[in-house]
């Protein structure tokens, strides 16, 4: 059993008081980023927690730091993240758009939830029964959702198995990571925040192809990944998911 109270205003403080300092290539970077908006050029200076092919941590570096794409070699830091599919009681899967604001993948439509555990957040680091992924998730889920941290625990979320996935982006930004897939039924309250999120919504099972090819915007690489390979037959067995647990396997795309 997950231990359950844990004091989220001393994380959240832990989060504002992380260093402040680019990492990397900081010409490069800063000239990437000089443009954007404030709040998000910020959330670029957190510390994700960089891993090996086999998930072993091996040390930190910026997200911005994480997600460039090396000019020379094209190559992007193999980090820890995670992606929450949440679902109401009728089964029903919350879609988010993301904001214009966003850096990495900005204006596109993804599941509910996809963020990564700190290093600077010392119970983000722990790994037994994914424990610092599944408050790094209790966490994004109230800043990008609004949803209440006592509305959901970590305890909550079914942890299914990893996925390494890469993917060039826009060639400034891209993605390489090795991520938890974490499932969520549960009926909560939402109040987005729209410096992340400019549209949320429920789809229906039945609805989801309709839905998608109605998109007037593209897809994020990894939800159009999950969506084409495992998505549609997890959420036929959204009260058996048991069977398609696989906690020692990381997936490769």
């Amino acid at each position: 059993m997950l231990t359950t109270r844990l004091n989220i205003a001393a994380r959240l403080q832990l989060l504002r008081s992380c260093s402040t300092a680019m990492v990397g290539k900081q010409n490069e970077a800063a000239a990437a980023l000089e443009s954007h908006d404030p709040l998000q050029v910020h959330a670029m200076k957190e510390q994700c927690i960089l891993v090996d092919e086999h998930d072993k941590a091996i040390g930190a570096a910026s997200k911005a730091d994480c997600h460039r794409v090396d000019p020379e070699t094209r190559d992007i830091k193999l980090h820890r993240a995670f992606s929450v599919f949440l679902f109401n009681t009728k089964g029903e899967m919350l879609i988010q758009r993301r904001s214009l604001q966003k850096i990495t993948f900005p204006d596109t439509y993804t599941n509910a939830c996809c963020s990564h555990p700190l290093h600077d957040i010392e119970q983000e680091r722990l790994e037994s029964n994914a424990f610092g992924v599944r408050l790094a998730a209790q966490r994004r889920l109230n800043y990008e959702l609004g949803i209440p941290t006592e509305e959901i625990q970590p305890e909550d979320f079914h942890y299914l198995t990893r996925i390494h996935y890469t993917h060039p982006g826009d060639g400034i930004w891209g993605e390489h990571e090795i991520d938890y897939i974490l499932f969520l039924k549960k009926d909560v309250t939402l109040k987005p925040n729209d410096n992340e999120v400019s549209e949320v919504r429920y789809l229906r099972r039945e609805e989801i192809d309709d839905a998608v090819s109605k998109f007037n915007a593209p897809m994020t690489p990894w939800f159009e990944l999950i969506l084409r390979h495992r998505l549609k037959q997890w959420w036929d067995n959204l009260h058996n998911l048991n069977k398609f647990e696989d906690l020692t396997k990381i997936e490769r795309f």
